[in-house]
Formats: C-alpha cells, structure tokens, sequence
C-alpha cells in the first residue's frame, strides 16, 4: 500500500476518536506484513489509566483477528505537528515488530516523516530479557 493511502486511512480512523476529556483526537493505520490494514483511534475514559491509544488499538484489532507481523503504522494527530507513540505504544509494537518497522508521522498526505521503532525505541525490553543466564 502507498503511503498516501495509508495516512488517509488513519486520518480517516481519527474522526471515530472518543476524546470527551482532551480533546485530543489520534488515528493509527497499521500495515501487515500480509497486506491488511487495521485502523485506530484513541478511546478516553475517565478513570484515565483505563484510555487507550490509537496505536495500540490498532495492534489489539490486528492481533485479534491472527495478525503477527508488521510492515509500518502511521500516527496522524490534531495538533499540525509530528506525534510519535508513546512509550506504552512502543513497547506493544515492539512485542510484534522489530526495529525495521516504518513509523509514519503524519500531518497530511504530503507531510510526513518517516522514522523506525529501532530509533524510537533504542534498547527495547524483549524476550531476552526475561531468559536466565
């Protein structure tokens, strides 16, 4: 999938966002490496620890429905300027994703940046970190 089209989708996941308390409305794409895409938006509550980001909405969905592996995700947010994912985000795509994977940040179909989990992530808790030595 282009990225022009995949930024649309997670433009378009924006406007399902639940938001009552920020405000802040966020959309994610998600690319499979099988070539579906899943889309999501945040969701607040107001017990705050309970709110879920687009990012991870988007994974869950995917994960879900027996996606495991991951091509790139686009974050498009309100507020005119790049938004990375948080570091909860981070750590979640990490579980499926390894450092490769494109993270698009997104303004619009003609502004974005392009980056990777590695480089948001340097130094990622996995699976080897829980082994015995």
């Amino acid at each position: 999938m282009e990225i022009p089209a995949l930024i649309t989708k997670a433009i378009e996941a924006k406007e399902q966002a639940y938001v009552p308390y920020s405000h802040f409305r966020v959309g994610a794409a998600l690319l499979t490496k099988s070539g579906k895409v899943y889309t999501g938006c945040n969701i607040e509550n107001v017990s705050f620890g309970a709110t879920n980001c687009a990012e991870r909405t988007a994974v869950f969905k995917a994960v879900s429905d027996g996606e495991r592996e991951f091509e790139a995700i686009v974050i498009n947010g309100d507020h005119g300027d790049y938004l990375p994912p948080c570091g909860i985000c981070r750590q979640v795509l990490s579980e499926f994703a390894d450092a490769s994977l494109q993270v698009i940040l997104a303004n619009n179909v003609e502004d974005y940046k392009i980056t990777t989990l590695g480089e948001l992530l340097p130094g990622a808790f996995g699976v080897e970190n829980l082994q015995k030595k």
